[in-house]
């Protein structure tokens, strides 16, 4: 999903930016709010973080104009405080309202609310939304077959636990699958090939797992 953000602060996009990434986003910052309508022109923008006091537009007309033209989700980020304020923000078309200072972690949560992700899972360079089903690796969408999402759910689901070939058969195919077990040899070798080596660690002659980070 992409984040547009907008704050005349560098330090506070660059701020705002590792967190957004950290939670699997792909970030386009902006530093004035003329800027920010370009990238939300030019770019697919799924919601926008919207800083109050910008130079050239300020971010209440920001969010006014694309408003007019999108559903996009905005939060708008502001050291006003007084409850008319709010009242503006929510009132120009802003779907939710931070006041700084604000703890990043829960802009994070804010931001997952407004689009509606439950929880997001992290393993090493990878990004997993299992309610959407959907994994990136290094912020770029990563295309997996039902199978691939299935299998890699289920060592999520079991993490830090070796799971043998009988296991992860009956737990992603189903008891009544009439297979070999070395289909799951292969379906391993081809997620390996999306998501990366590292990922699933092979523990000889016992099986597969996703190892605890510590």
């Amino acid at each position: 999903m992409n984040i547009l953000i907008a704050d005349d602060s560098p330090e506070m996009v660059q701020i705002l930016s590792a967190y957004m990434k950290q939670a699997g986003f792909t970030v386009f910052p902006s530093f004035d709010g003329e800027a920010a309508l370009d990238l939300f022109y030019t770019e697919k923008i799924d919601l926008a973080i919207i800083d109050w006091m910008m130079p050239k537009i300020d971010g209440i007309e920001v969010i006014k104009t694309i408003k007019s033209e999108s559903p996009v989700k905005i939060l708008m980020l502001t050291a006003k405080t007084t409850g008319e304020d709010e009242f503006l923000s929510l009132s120009s078309g802003a779907d939710d309202f931070l006041t700084k200072p604000f703890h990043p972690q829960v802009l994070v949560l804010r931001v997952k609310k407004l689009l509606g992700v439950t929880e997001l899972v992290t393993v090493k360079s990878l990004v997993i939304d299992p309610t959407k089903l959907s994994v990136w690796k290094n912020e770029r969408s990563i295309d997996l077959t039902k199978k691939e999402i299935d299998l890699l759910l289920f060592f999520v689901k079991n993490r830090g636990t070796i799971l043998s070939r009988e296991q992860l058969l009956i737990g992603v195919w189903g008891m009544d699958y009439e297979g070999v077990a070395r289909t799951v040899d292969t379906h391993i070798r081809r997620l390996r090939e999306k998501i990366g080596d590292e990922i699933i660690t092979t523990k000889r002659g016992v099986g597969y797992l996703i190892e605890k980070e510590n």
